[in-house]
């Protein structure tokens, strides 16, 4: 800092700039106040006080920081705004003013703005960047995932000497890291003369996020002293694989857990079936914030508990400091959806509304998807309707909305819409179609657009084959099903034997279930559903042994067919039931068992089995 610095931010500041500075700094800024503040620093010429233009510059960036997450308009007008007093400054190579402006616009993510500010600072000759100028630079790189431009920053690094500045070196590597170029990453770490926590950090980082866990880990071992971040790192790359073990150690290990190390954890014991133990964790936790919350009630969805996930949700709901977001939404509705909890939802939907989080197509979606799991399909088409922005996630969550309540032809209407509008479909929309086709039993029309699929740009796989030997299987085609069956270029899995053996269950065609079995070598793919198919096959045509047989078989594979469940709503809480009363979902079950009587009780024995 110069002289004329020291002196200024000093006693020799005028009192008019002592006011501009304290307005600046300790006024609730608003944009209509930003502008007064404009107008005052015009009138009385304190445009030329650097100290104070850079502070207006940084005030201006923070309010269009703010407001780009709810309109990028008025983010935009407010640094141009800005920029027009950074041109009028009289010293315009000032280097501390102009990496205030160029982190102004990337802090609004206008990445061209701020690249092209420091080109044509550049050009003018007498601008020297310094160390923060590289470091916004870096930052721009990663960012925008720019791999051509990060080469352009370090031969400017190179050419202005900063290459063995620590900070900036650290920041290359850190760029380059991100950039997954782990290489160029180790190179200029290698070279580095000195390093920090931050170098060592950085490079760590990068490994794991490559997925290079050997080398994360081998770096991890070396640093000499490894501080929070980077075992954050190591224990979400051994989350990402699915080693826990590795990942509990860590996690032991760390003398300073936050609320990321916690919640990482809990996300891979989710992800890891072990739900118990990620919310023993969630428990532990000496702090939560939303994303914990999130990862906790997205991992109860994940492992088929919607209660506990409604549950939580509810919880989440009393804590006065946090408030749910678009993740959560987004995880909640599916648990909405599995239980069939239509008032739950509609409740859901009415916050969103009131929230003004309308904004994101994935809370569409997932609106539509409950909505018409829920059997509301018009409902789930007014949502359509009303939403301006639509995805291709949006048009299949319809599509498939129809086609599960059995409307295979208005499916089909809003899948010629879709393509009327300019909107491609991809794979899981062609699985949506057949879908609709398989549940309205419309047999042409399935092979119609199994057939021109790769009109769409959109390759058939496995899951597409599928729905189309169900459709055939359904209609009573199985010399067509196991054809197509026999002609697809993927190996039989469990779900395209399951659903072939189900359509032989409809026709009653023993023979050919065991033909296919001996064909595919089924026994890999036997599930307890097959078991009850290929029994109750044998019983329609009275093989009793044959069915003894399968009986024993499912004793010792300690096979059971899948319980039904249905759900209630009282007291606010949703209550599930479960047929056979193999699960005792209620804590009031004895009560409500003895209460039905014995006629529903012989009933369930009836159908559980």
């Amino acid at each position: 800092m110069t002289g004329d610095d020291k002196n200024q931010l000093g006693g020799l500041w005028s009192s008019t700039e002592r006011t501009c500075i304290h307005l600046l700094q300790y006024t609730t800024t608003t944009k209509a106040r930003l502008l007064q503040i404009h107008a005052f620093i015009l009138r009385n010429s304190l445009y030329k006080n650097k100290n104070i233009l850079a502070k207006f510059i940084t005030t201006c960036s923070s309010l269009a920081a703010k407001r780009f997450t709810t309109s990028s308009e008025d983010a935009t007008n407010l640094i141009r705004h800005t920029h027009k007093l950074f041109d009028h400054m009289p010293d315009e190579h000032d280097t501390f003013v102009s990496n205030t402006m160029m982190r102004a616009h990337l802090g609004i993510h206008q990445y061209d703005e701020c690249l092209s500010l420091y080109m044509e600072l550049r050009r003018k000759g007498n601008f020297k960047p310094d160390g923060y100028t590289f470091l916004t630079l870096a930052k721009l790189c990663t960012s925008t995932l720019d791999a051509r431009r990060s080469q352009q920053v370090h031969n400017h690094v190179v050419k202005e000497g900063f290459v063995h500045n620590m900070f900036v070196a650290t920041s290359l590597v850190d760029m380059y890291a991100k950039l997954g170029q782990m290489n160029c990453a180790q190179k200029l770490f290698d070279e580095m003369p000195e390093r920090s926590q931050v170098s060592w950090t950085a490079l760590v980082s990068g490994y794991a996020k490559c997925g290079e866990i050997d080398n994360a880990r081998m770096f991890f071992n070396q640093m000499p002293k490894k501080d929070t971040p980077a075992f954050n790192a190591m224990i979400d790359a051994y989350v990402k694989v699915g080693d826990m073990t590795q990942a509990s150690i860590l996690f032991n290990e760390m003398l300073d857990k936050n609320v990321v190390s916690w919640t990482s954890m809990i996300d891979g014991f989710c992800n890891h079936g072990d739900v118990d133990t990620a919310r023993t964790l969630f428990n532990t936790m000496p702090q939560k914030n939303l994303v914990s919350w999130n990862s906790m009630i997205k991992g109860y969805h994940q492992n088929k508990q919607p209660n506990e996930a409604l549950k939580l949700f509810q919880e989440l709901q009393s804590e006065p400091s946090l408030e749910p977001d678009n993740v959560t939404i987004v995880s909640v509705l599916p648990a909405i959806a599995d239980l069939g909890a239509l008032d739950l939802g509609k409740c859901v939907h009415e916050f969103v509304m009131r929230k003004k989080m309308n904004r994101g197509s994935n809370i569409c979606t997932a609106l539509i998807d409950m909505y018409a799991k829920c059997g509301e399909f018009i409902k789930a088409r007014e949502v359509f309707q009303s939403w301006n922005v639509k995805e291709t996630a949006t048009w299949n969550a319809l599509i498939h909305g129809f086609a599960v309540n059995g409307f295979g032809k208005e499916a089909l209407d809003v899948f010629l819409e879709m393509c009327k509008n300019g909107v491609n479909p991809n794979e899981v929309t062609m699985i949506c179609v057949l879908s609709a086709c398989n549940h309205s039993g419309m047999v042409e029309e399935g092979m119609k657009w199994f057939k021109r699929m790769e009109e769409f740009g959109v390759a058939q796989t496995i899951e597409h084959f599928g729905c189309m030997i169900d459709l055939l299987g359904r209609a009573g085609c199985l010399d067509e099903a196991e054809k197509l069956m026999d002609d697809m270029p993927f190996k039989v899995n469990e779900i395209i034997l399951s659903s072939f053996l189900s359509a032989c269950g409809y026709v009653k065609d023993a023979e050919r279930g065991e033909r296919i079995l001996r064909k595919t070598h089924g026994k890999e793919y036997w599930n307890d559903g097959n078991y009850i198919t290929l029994r109750n096959l044998y019983a329609s045509e009275k093989r009793w042994v044959d069915v003894e047989e399968v009986k024993e078989m499912m004793r010792s594979k300690k096979a059971r067919k899948e319980v039904g469940c249905s759900s209630v709503i009282e007291g606010g809480e949703v209550w599930g039931f479960a047929s056979g009363g193999g699960d005792r979902l209620h804590p009031e079950w004895v009560s409500i068992k003895f209460n039905v009587g014995d006629v529903i009780g012989s009933y369930e024995k009836r159908i559980f089995y």
